[in-house]
């Protein structure tokens, strides 16, 4: 059975661009009220504009989910502003690219964890007595890093294999309590999240240094569109694309093989033989 959304209140973390703004937008044609976060305001509140046109209340509540104060104030806004949180989407995050040896700014790091683990856990934490009355659903967008170590991702990978070990540990906690958790693992979509994430020298990484033409990327709207099915669904596990699948059930059983491919992949980009 599907789990009826319209009417229902969402709170979504990283909601000014890229899969945030597209789950959005896409909750709000649902009927779904939206409390929507992210850094930039001016951004966010243009998502925020668009969500109300389609004739949802939708609140834009700037928050750098990397402060736990913030992550509070936050949940505390869009819970006292609309009511209620019967689905929390945690979807802030920040990349990288780079070989660890040549990594100069190791606190690209910690900031990393901060946001894309950390962040999640605050704004989870303060969720958490609303999602449990209403019985709702968490969301949590992680990545098939968190499946698997990737070369040149490797803060990356970290701290979405905490996210996943987090939202696993707690959708077991939570099994009584009518609240279901949802860790969505997308590969390589097309969105703005290479351009900002970090370089070495811990700068923002500009052009993305991979094949972003069509085929090698998942467009954003089937992204969006499998993300709804499965918040509809109430699903606990997404791994997107068929290859991923195979490389996860290749990992186990012959994850050095797992190893020559994810490095083969880097050296093709890198331009090596």
């Amino acid at each position: 059975m599907k789990w009826e959304l319209r009417g229902k209140t969402a709170i979504i973390t990283g909601a000014s661009t890229g899969i945030g703004k597209a789950l959005a937008l896409a909750l709000a044609a649902r009927g779904v009220h939206l409390g929507l976060g992210a850094r930039g305001q001016a951004e966010l509140e243009s998502v925020a504009a668009e969500c109300r046109a389609l004739g949802v209340r939708a609140l834009a509540v700037p928050v750098d989910v990397a402060d736990p104060a913030q992550c509070k104030h936050f949940v505390d806004t869009c819970v006292s502003e609309l009511g209620a949180c019967d689905l929390l989407v945690n979807n802030a995050g920040i990349g990288m690219w780079a070989r660890f040896a040549d990594v100069t700014d190791l606190s690209i790091y910690d900031r990393m964890m901060r946001v894309n683990y950390l962040g999640a856990v605050h704004v989870t934490h303060a969720a958490l007595p609303s999602l449990i009355q209403g019985r709702g659903l968490i969301v949590a967008i992680s990545s098939l890093t968190g499946k698997t170590g990737v070369p040149t991702r490797s803060g990356y990978a970290a701290s979405k294999h905490a996210m996943q070990g987090f939202f696993d540990s707690i959708r077991v906690e939570l099994k009584d309590s009518g609240v279901d958790v949802s860790v969505i693992s997308p590969g390589f979509v097309a969105t703005d999240i290479r351009k900002k994430g970090f370089a070495a020298n811990g700068q923002p990484l500009g052009d993305s240094p991979r094949d972003e033409s069509e085929g090698a990327t998942m467009s954003l709207e089937t992204c969006t569109e499998i993300i709804m099915k499965a918040i509809t669904r109430r699903e606990r596990e997404v791994v997107m694309t068929a290859k991923a699948k195979v490389g996860m059930w290749l990992k186990l059983v012959a994850p050095g093989a797992v190893d020559r491919i994810a490095l083969r992949a880097v050296r093709e980009r890198d331009g090596e033989r």
